[in-house]
């Protein structure tokens, strides 16, 4: 009979070692796949692709609609009638005395004047929230396709972006002095977004959970429902408009509207029902509605929409997308609306 002996496993050594018995069994323990790790690190995020439908439709959208058709074309008209009324006004002042003629077309300059800067101010905040979307979707694509030179470029226009925050000067140049030494434009985008934005996020964070507080207190103690309402959009528009300016916008009244037009898209794709659905379960599930009268409820539950909505202002006005870490929760940001700790 001839003898059979089951295979070795793969073993390693060093040829110089003499204490090694070449027939004893070594192991190679499994190690961790890096091209598996890599690629996992390099998936993009489901809620990105939210995000970017959000902002197209809001800050992006260029294509007139009807809607957009009709406003303009009755904005035009309105203007058009302004301008014969005022016309006539003029007219009329030349006719009674050239002085007060003259008066009245000097301050039809100065309105036109003011008017001009009002525009270009607000078509530069509208340009400026744009450029921060558009930001964002290339920081998303130079991620994904690990692009260096995409990323070093927009590495120059985030630090241009914050060229003017005394607190961010640091910052900005050992980032930019990193774009020369790393190689990777994954690994840049990634410390850029650790070391700017990461401390913009807390801001907007606290922006988030201070409106949420003011909201639930509020709305436990007013004694209307009329109050409720005025108080939370007032505390809705007021925290978008913060938000933005954390992260570099200025939106004026059109950017303000693109901007709202893209959170409200951003609540629709990601489920703003069925998301609150869920947070009225958990409130439940840690006993809020058994412990709480029905006023105090609606309190918290009127913070909860408010933090849903500053979450949606912070994903679409972040210039880079989440990759480090996840996006926020409503429990990570306002956990004191679910009976936990209470941490600004």
């Amino acid at each position: 009979m001839v003898a059979t002996h089951a295979p070795r496993r793969p073993r390693a050594f060093r040829l110089d070692d003499a204490n090694v018995a070449l027939d004893a069994p070594v192991v190679i323990e499994p190690q961790p796949d890096h091209y598996e790790a890599e690629a996992a690190r390099a998936a993009p995020d489901p809620d990105e692709a939210a995000v970017e439908v959000a902002q197209r439709r809001g800050l992006l959208r260029g294509r007139m609609t009807w809607g957009g058709l009709f406003w303009w074309a009755t904005g035009a008209l309105l203007s058009l009638a302004i301008g014969l009324w005022i016309d006539n006004l003029i007219e009329g002042f030349f006719a009674r005395s050239m002085t007060l003629g003259w008066i009245g077309l000097a301050l039809l300059g100065l309105a036109c004047l003011a008017l001009a800067m009002l525009l270009a101010r607000e078509l530069g905040g509208l340009f400026r929230q744009r450029g921060i979307a558009r930001m964002h979707i290339a920081f998303a694509n130079a991620r994904l396709a690990d692009d260096r030179d995409a990323a070093r470029k927009l590495i120059h226009e985030l630090a241009t972006l914050y060229g003017k925050r005394p607190m961010m000067t640091n910052a900005r140049e050992k980032l930019i002095s990193l774009t020369h030494e790393i190689v990777d434009g994954r690994d840049l985008i990634d410390i850029a977004e650790r070391d700017l934005v990461r401390p913009l996020d807390e801001d907007a964070r606290r922006e988030i959970a201070g409106a949420a507080k003011r909201v639930s207190l509020v709305t436990a103690i007013s004694p209307r429902a009329i109050v409720d309402l005025v108080f939370v959009i007032a505390q809705a528009i007021r925290l978008i408009r913060r938000i933005a300016e954390i992260y570099g916008g200025r939106p004026g009244l059109l950017g303000f509207i693109k901007l709202v037009r893209s959170i409200g898209a951003h609540l629709a794709i990601t489920g703003g029902m069925a998301v609150g659905d869920s947070i009225i379960q958990q409130a439940l599930g840690h006993g809020i509605a058994a412990r709480i009268s029905a006023r105090l409820g609606e309190g918290v539950l009127n913070g909860m929409l408010t933090t849903r909505v500053g979450l949606s202002a912070m994903a679409v006005c972040r210039p880079l997308p989440f990759a480090l870490a996840p996006a926020p929760g409503v429990k990570d940001v306002a956990p004191f609306l679910f009976g936990g700790d209470k941490k600004d």
